[in-house]
């Protein structure tokens, strides 16, 4: 019987030449440090990342997700629904978890903050924004945006949305497809001011739907309203029917 000409570098077979071994490399302290930038290594810094999120998050009880733009100034009037929406959520029972930042962000904890819940932040390592605001009372700052993603989705009910940029269409878009490809279930998704949202729910329904891109069922999973309070109703109503609880994620 023939074998394979190589060797085994743990569970890698490999046909190169390396006479060193792993334990050999961990323990020479002469090499350089640059392998601590390379794929596998960050491997075990994803992991990281997503051993942490589950930790501070596995105890965390209902919640709800609040996306908008950083950059709604505290003088908007988006910044107040937020605020509000923020409060309502605590009031209705569930925990406000964010991207941490400022503007529409900072409003929900703020909310949530002074209405005596709990105010979560997920941040994200960016150029242009440092840290996270000063009403979140359990903060994760992330490295990797697919890892925050999944703490978004994994430990929230549901999502509202008010108005934002790219940041925020891109986490209303991912909730949409884990929607719609049934990822997650019952799994409310509320967008929040009608004179903002109205041009893309058209768009998607005089175009996307028309030309046959996606079905009529997809856009009845998402909630338009002006009113806070009825978002709120809308995600205990979608979350609560009657006693059933919504199954495990």
């Amino acid at each position: 019987m023939s074998r394979l000409r190589g060797r085994f570098k743990g569970p890698v077979f490999t046909r190169t030449e390396d006479a060193t071994t792993t334990d050999q490399r961990l323990l020479d302290s002469a090499g350089g440090a640059e392998w601590v930038h390379t794929d596998p290594w960050r491997v075990l810094r994803i992991q990281a990342e997503f051993v942490e999120g589950f930790g501070a998050l596995a105890e965390l009880g209902p919640a709800i997700a609040v996306f908008g733009s950083a950059r709604t100034p505290s003088d908007h009037p988006s910044y107040a629904q937020g605020e509000r929406l923020g409060r309502l959520l605590v009031e209705a029972g569930y925990a406000v978890v964010t991207g941490g930042g400022p503007g529409a962000m900072e409003a929900a904890n703020k909310g949530a903050c002074d209405a005596g819940g709990t105010s979560v932040g997920l941040g994200i390592e960016l150029p242009f924004e440092a840290g996270l605001n000063e009403w979140v009372d359990v903060g994760i700052n992330f490295r990797y945006f697919f890892v925050r993603k999944t703490m978004f989705v994994k430990y929230s009910q549901g999502f509202v949305v008010l108005p934002g940029g790219v940041g925020t269409l891109d986490e209303l878009f991912e909730a949409i497809t884990l929607v719609q490809t049934k990822k997650v279930t019952r799994f409310p998704i509320v967008l929040v001011g009608v004179d903002y949202w109205s041009g893309l729910l058209d768009w998607m329904r005089d175009t996307v739907l028309a030309d046959g891109k996606i079905s009529a069922a997809d856009l009845d999973l998402i909630h338009l309203t002006d009113d806070v309070e009825e978002a709120v109703r809308h995600v205990a109503a979608v979350q609560r029917p009657g006693s059933e609880e919504a199954p495990p994620r």
